[in-house]
Protein backbone atom coordinates (compact mmCIF):
# COMPACT_ATOMS: atom_id res chain seq x y z
CA UNK A 1 0.00 0.00 0.00
CA UNK A 2 1.30 3.45 -0.94
CA UNK A 3 0.13 7.33 -0.79
CA UNK A 4 1.09 8.41 -4.01
CA UNK A 5 3.70 10.69 -2.90
CA UNK A 6 6.50 10.35 -5.06
CA UNK A 7 9.87 10.13 -3.22
CA UNK A 8 12.45 10.05 -6.07
CA UNK A 9 12.70 10.35 -9.79
CA UNK A 10 14.36 7.06 -10.34
CA UNK A 11 16.75 6.63 -13.92
CA UNK A 12 16.21 3.41 -15.52
CA UNK A 13 19.91 1.67 -16.17
CA UNK A 14 18.84 -1.64 -17.51
CA UNK A 15 16.12 -3.56 -19.09
CA UNK A 16 16.92 -6.79 -19.77
CA UNK A 17 14.50 -10.42 -20.97
CA UNK A 18 14.52 -13.18 -18.26
CA UNK A 19 12.48 -16.12 -19.83
CA UNK A 20 9.12 -15.20 -19.42
CA UNK A 21 9.63 -12.14 -17.47
CA UNK A 22 11.71 -8.65 -17.82
CA UNK A 23 13.93 -7.34 -15.29
CA UNK A 24 14.50 -3.69 -14.80
CA UNK A 25 17.10 -2.38 -12.77
CA UNK A 26 16.76 1.39 -11.50
CA UNK A 27 19.20 3.77 -9.81
CA UNK A 28 17.42 4.90 -7.03
CA UNK A 29 19.65 6.80 -4.41
CA UNK A 30 17.18 7.63 -1.54
CA UNK A 31 15.03 4.91 -1.72
CA UNK A 32 17.57 2.23 -2.09
CA UNK A 33 18.36 3.34 1.74
CA UNK A 34 17.30 0.59 4.11
CA UNK A 35 15.55 -1.53 1.46
CA UNK A 36 15.70 -5.38 1.41
CA UNK A 37 14.65 -8.08 -1.17
CA UNK A 38 10.71 -8.91 -0.74
CA UNK A 39 10.26 -4.93 -0.45
CA UNK A 40 7.50 -3.50 -2.50
CA UNK A 41 8.37 -0.09 -4.51
CA UNK A 42 5.54 1.91 -6.66
CA UNK A 43 7.52 2.61 -9.81
CA UNK A 44 5.38 4.88 -11.77
CA UNK A 45 2.65 3.78 -9.81
CA UNK A 46 3.22 -0.49 -10.77
CA UNK A 47 3.57 -1.88 -7.17
CA UNK A 48 6.64 -4.15 -7.94
CA UNK A 49 8.93 -6.49 -5.69
CA UNK A 50 12.40 -5.87 -5.35
CA UNK A 51 14.81 -9.10 -5.88
CA UNK A 52 18.12 -7.45 -6.07
CA UNK A 53 19.94 -4.29 -4.69
CA UNK A 54 23.72 -3.27 -5.45
CA UNK A 55 24.31 -0.04 -3.61
CA UNK A 56 21.95 2.47 -5.16
CA UNK A 57 20.82 0.39 -8.08
CA UNK A 58 17.07 -1.92 -7.13
CA UNK A 59 16.50 -5.04 -9.64
CA UNK A 60 12.60 -5.65 -10.38
CA UNK A 61 10.84 -8.85 -12.16
CA UNK A 62 8.52 -7.56 -14.21
CA UNK A 63 5.61 -10.12 -15.61
CA UNK A 64 4.08 -9.47 -19.08
CA UNK A 65 0.39 -8.59 -17.82
CA UNK A 66 2.24 -5.27 -15.95
CA UNK A 67 4.01 -4.39 -19.02
CA UNK A 68 1.01 -4.99 -21.19
CA UNK A 69 -1.62 -2.88 -18.58
CA UNK A 70 1.40 0.34 -17.47
CA UNK A 71 3.36 2.44 -19.56
CA UNK A 72 6.33 0.10 -17.73
CA UNK A 73 6.81 -1.70 -21.59
CA UNK A 74 7.24 1.38 -23.01
CA UNK A 75 10.04 2.17 -21.00
CA UNK A 76 14.08 2.67 -21.92
CA UNK A 77 17.48 3.39 -20.70
CA UNK A 78 17.96 6.19 -19.01
CA UNK A 79 14.28 6.96 -18.36
CA UNK A 80 13.24 8.52 -15.53
CA UNK A 81 10.68 6.57 -12.88
CA UNK A 82 8.56 8.03 -9.77
CA UNK A 83 9.05 5.90 -6.90
CA UNK A 84 7.91 5.29 -3.58
CA UNK A 85 8.40 2.88 -0.74
CA UNK A 86 5.39 1.37 0.56
CA UNK A 87 3.68 3.09 3.57
CA UNK A 88 4.66 1.89 7.38
CA UNK A 89 2.03 1.41 10.19
CA UNK A 90 1.79 5.17 11.87
CA UNK A 91 3.01 6.90 8.82
CA UNK A 92 1.45 9.60 7.86
CA UNK A 93 -0.97 9.43 4.69
CA UNK A 94 -0.24 12.35 2.54
CA UNK A 95 -2.18 11.18 -0.40
CA UNK A 96 -4.91 8.64 -0.55
CA UNK A 97 -4.60 5.07 -0.54
CA UNK A 98 -3.06 3.38 -3.63
CA UNK A 99 -2.65 -0.29 -3.94
CA UNK A 100 -0.10 -0.16 -7.12
CA UNK A 101 -2.44 -2.36 -9.15
CA UNK A 102 -2.42 -0.31 -12.47
CA UNK A 103 -6.23 -0.07 -13.80
CA UNK A 104 -5.31 1.12 -17.39
CA UNK A 105 -2.90 3.91 -19.15
CA UNK A 106 -4.06 6.91 -20.01
CA UNK A 107 -3.32 9.45 -22.86
CA UNK A 108 -2.64 12.73 -22.11
CA UNK A 109 -4.72 14.71 -24.74
CA UNK A 110 -4.04 18.41 -22.96
CA UNK A 111 -1.07 20.50 -21.18
CA UNK A 112 -2.27 23.77 -20.80
CA UNK A 113 -1.58 26.86 -18.39
CA UNK A 114 -4.64 28.99 -17.22
CA UNK A 115 -4.62 31.46 -14.82
CA UNK A 116 -1.21 30.49 -14.44
CA UNK A 117 -1.96 26.97 -13.16
CA UNK A 118 -1.20 23.74 -15.24
CA UNK A 119 -3.92 21.52 -16.28
CA UNK A 120 -3.33 18.34 -17.38
CA UNK A 121 -6.45 16.48 -19.85
CA UNK A 122 -6.52 12.76 -19.49
CA UNK A 123 -8.48 10.60 -21.81
CA UNK A 124 -9.34 6.91 -20.50
CA UNK A 125 -10.90 4.07 -22.20
CA UNK A 126 -14.66 5.15 -21.59
CA UNK A 127 -15.50 1.96 -19.73
CA UNK A 128 -13.40 3.65 -16.46
CA UNK A 129 -14.88 6.77 -16.52
CA UNK A 130 -17.88 5.61 -13.40
CA UNK A 131 -14.55 5.56 -11.10
CA UNK A 132 -13.81 9.60 -11.83
CA UNK A 133 -15.42 11.81 -9.33
CA UNK A 134 -14.51 16.01 -9.85
CA UNK A 135 -12.73 16.35 -6.14
CA UNK A 136 -11.76 12.74 -6.14
CA UNK A 137 -8.79 10.98 -6.08
CA UNK A 138 -6.93 9.37 -8.72
CA UNK A 139 -3.46 8.21 -9.40
CA UNK A 140 -1.57 9.29 -12.33
CA UNK A 141 1.89 7.47 -12.59
CA UNK A 142 1.67 6.68 -8.89
CA UNK A 143 1.28 10.21 -8.26
CA UNK A 144 -2.07 11.55 -5.57
CA UNK A 145 -3.78 13.84 -7.86
CA UNK A 146 -7.36 15.13 -7.01
CA UNK A 147 -9.68 15.41 -10.12
CA UNK A 148 -10.94 18.59 -11.02
CA UNK A 149 -13.43 17.83 -13.79
CA UNK A 150 -14.85 15.35 -15.31
CA UNK A 151 -16.38 15.31 -18.83
CA UNK A 152 -17.16 11.95 -21.48
CA UNK A 153 -13.85 10.62 -22.26
CA UNK A 154 -11.43 12.28 -19.96
CA UNK A 155 -10.64 14.39 -17.14
CA UNK A 156 -8.73 16.97 -15.73
CA UNK A 157 -5.99 17.49 -12.94
CA UNK A 158 -3.99 20.30 -11.93
CA UNK A 159 -0.42 19.92 -11.49
CA UNK A 160 1.55 22.15 -8.78
CA UNK A 161 5.09 23.65 -9.74
CA UNK A 162 6.46 21.14 -6.87
CA UNK A 163 5.08 17.66 -8.63
CA UNK A 164 6.38 19.29 -11.99
CA UNK A 165 9.49 19.38 -11.19
CA UNK A 166 9.97 16.57 -9.21
CA UNK A 167 7.98 13.72 -10.69
CA UNK A 168 8.17 12.41 -14.21
CA UNK A 169 4.92 14.57 -15.28
CA UNK A 170 7.33 17.34 -15.76
CA UNK A 171 8.86 15.66 -18.79
CA UNK A 172 5.48 14.73 -20.11
CA UNK A 173 3.08 16.41 -23.03
CA UNK A 174 0.48 15.51 -24.75
CA UNK A 175 -0.05 12.12 -26.29
CA UNK A 176 2.01 11.11 -23.44
CA UNK A 177 1.16 7.42 -21.66
CA UNK A 178 0.64 7.78 -17.99
CA UNK A 179 -0.49 4.94 -15.61
CA UNK A 180 -3.68 4.92 -13.89
CA UNK A 181 -5.33 3.69 -10.83
CA UNK A 182 -8.70 4.77 -9.77
CA UNK A 183 -9.43 5.71 -6.18
CA UNK A 184 -10.28 2.62 -4.44
CA UNK A 185 -12.84 4.23 -2.98
CA UNK A 186 -14.85 5.08 -6.11
CA UNK A 187 -13.92 1.74 -7.45
CA UNK A 188 -15.70 -0.32 -4.43
CA UNK A 189 -18.87 2.25 -4.62
CA UNK A 190 -19.43 1.63 -8.01
CA UNK A 191 -22.45 -0.18 -8.41
CA UNK A 192 -21.50 -2.06 -11.83
CA UNK A 193 -18.17 -4.14 -11.89
CA UNK A 194 -16.41 -3.37 -15.66
CA UNK A 195 -15.98 -6.26 -17.87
Amino acid sequence: MFSGIVEELGEIKRISKRGNTTLFQIRASLVSEGVKIGDSISVNGACLTVVGSDADVLSFEVMPETLKVSNLGILSFLDKVNLERSLKIGDRLNGHFVTGHIDCMGTITGKKYSGGNLSFEISVPVKFMGYILPKGSVAIDGISLTIVERKSNYFTVYIIPHTLKNTTLGFKGPSGKVNIEFDILAKNAQSTPIK
